[in-house]
């Protein structure tokens, strides 16, 4: 996942110079839906990432405002960010729902309370569709394939949780909680 951080980092200092607080911004405004980079790991990412010669940093000043740190990406951080992207458009990771354990062991709640709970983890997945929808319209187009990936996911998520809750309504006249893992 670093290098997924670093790809992220070099790109936007691609587009153009910033300082880290311009950078955390705009990963906090556009990208959030996409990557969960905190603060603290952005900066020591770029801090590593100047270590390694593909950024440099220069200090800037402005009026009475304090120093900052303004990062640009060098002739071997462009390098890198090509060879980044390559590695990334490649590869496929499987994606790892922690979600998924609750489901092995939904069984063993009573009928009620389980369709209470996977009726709710629907409005969230709705709720959350609704937000990627939103920023389908605001984002730049840039951002238009990545979110259209989000709402495909979203929508086969939903159409999951129906079909368990289709499955539970339908046993839940047979028996209530099952004691014994499947």
């Amino acid at each position: 996942m670093t290098m997924d951080r670093q790809l992220l980092l070099l790109g936007l200092l691609r587009a153009q110079e910033m300082h880290g607080y311009q950078l955390n911004e705009f990963i906090d405004e556009q990208m959030n839906f996409c990557v969960d980079l905190k603060r603290s790991t952005a900066y020591y990412l770029l801090d590593k990432l100047c270590r390694e010669g593909h950024v440099a940093e220069e200090i800037e000043r402005e009026g009475n405002r304090p120093e900052r740190k303004v990062y640009r990406i060098t002739p071997t951080g462009e390098a890198r960010f090509q060879e980044l992207l390559r590695q990334n458009l490649a590869a496929y990771d499987p994606p790892v729902y922690a979600e998924d354990i609750g489901v092995i062991f939904e069984h063993q709640l009573a009928a009620d309370e389980s369709l209470r709970l996977l009726s709710a983890r629907r409005d969230a997945i709705l709720a959350h569709r609704a937000q990627m929808e939103a920023l389908h319209v605001s984002l730049p187009p840039s951002h238009t394939a990545v979110i259209e990936h989000h709402l495909l996911h979203l929508d086969a998520e939903i159409t999951w949780v129906d079909r368990l809750i289709a499955a539970r309504s339908a046993n839940s006249s047979h028996s209530t909680a099952d004691p014994t893992p499947s």
